[in-house]
């Protein structure tokens, strides 16, 4: 078997508020990419949360430390040739960009995607029932309506879900991917 550019690892940092569609988007971009013979693994934020960092609260600290478990857990995987698609709120600039120098350390690509969903939108896909809750006073600390979120400044990719379906949202990352020469 000859070596191509299917055995390039990369991170694929998909950020963004609760309910903008990141999970969504990555599923269907996973989907594309294992149809193209490409290994590819979803590392979802709240799956990690369940199991990886169980136990860890909202807190800034706790989201900062939630954020390195997963982007060290992304960059192992893109280092060993495996597209890990990671779609995670990362409220933080500075946690994202620890996750972005770990990569740089490696030689591993990671490209930041921001799926930038106005909150008005979010709040009324409201996936897990966030919105409805904080709006009830049962919840504190919702990402981007009474907990802050800092979107990124310089993004490999920006993409206004309530513009586009998700498969066009994948595809514009997978053309990403396909012009950095990862696919």
């Amino acid at each position: 078997m000859t070596t191509t550019s299917r055995a390039q690892g990369a991170t694929v940092w998909l950020t963004g508020l609760p309910s903008a569609g990141k999970t969504t988007i990555a599923r269907v971009l996973a989907g594309r990419l294992r149809s193209e013979g490409h290994r590819v693994e979803v590392l979802d934020g709240d799956e990690i949360r369940r199991f990886l960092s169980a136990g860890l609260g909202f807190s800034r600290a706790d989201r900062h430390t939630n954020v390195q478990r997963i982007g060290l857990v992304a960059e192992v995987l893109a280092r060993n040739g495996v597209l890990a698609v990671v779609p995670v709120i990362a409220p933080y600039a500075d946690s994202r960009e620890a996750v972005r120098k770990r990569h740089e350390a490696s030689g591993t690509p990671y490209l930041e995607v921001h799926v930038a969903t106005p909150v008005e939108v979010c709040s009324r896909r409201d996936v897990k029932g966030l919105y409805a809750r904080q709006a009830a006073g049962m919840l504190t600390g919702l990402t981007g309506v009474d907990d802050p979120y800092e979107p990124p400044l310089d993004p490999a990719l920006s993409l206004e879900t309530q513009l586009q379906t998700p498969k066009e949202s994948a595809d514009a990352v997978h053309a990403l991917l396909a012009t950095r020469g990862l696919v």
